[in-house]
């Protein structure tokens, strides 16, 4: 009975593992095709965020942030137009 458990571990562990691997594997694929675009993020709706005192997704505290950024499609950043200015590809 022992062996049986140890088996479905090792199937478990490596099913998990080749999960993994193929996700980290498809993430530079899905990147490829967005970009950062800091400015443009609605208060709680960022992506992610840059700089000193910032986290990540859903922590704006205000609209339009130069700190935080949101996944656009790529090439699209800087013709995103908002009430303080376009996107950038950059943090301010």
């Amino acid at each position: 009975m022992e062996l049986n458990k140890r088996k479905a571990l090792v199937l478990i562990t490596g099913a998990m593992t080749a999960a993994l691997a193929t996700a980290a594997l498809n993430a530079p694929a899905q990147a490829a095709d967005k970009e950062k675009c800091y400015g443009i993020a609605l208060k709680g709706q960022n992506d992610c965020a840059a700089g000193a005192g910032t986290s990540c997704a859903g922590t704006a505290t205000k609209d339009y942030d130069a700190k935080h950024w949101k996944y656009v499609p790529a090439g699209t950043c800087t013709t995103i137009k908002t009430p303080t200015g376009k996107g950038s590809l950059t943090a301010a």
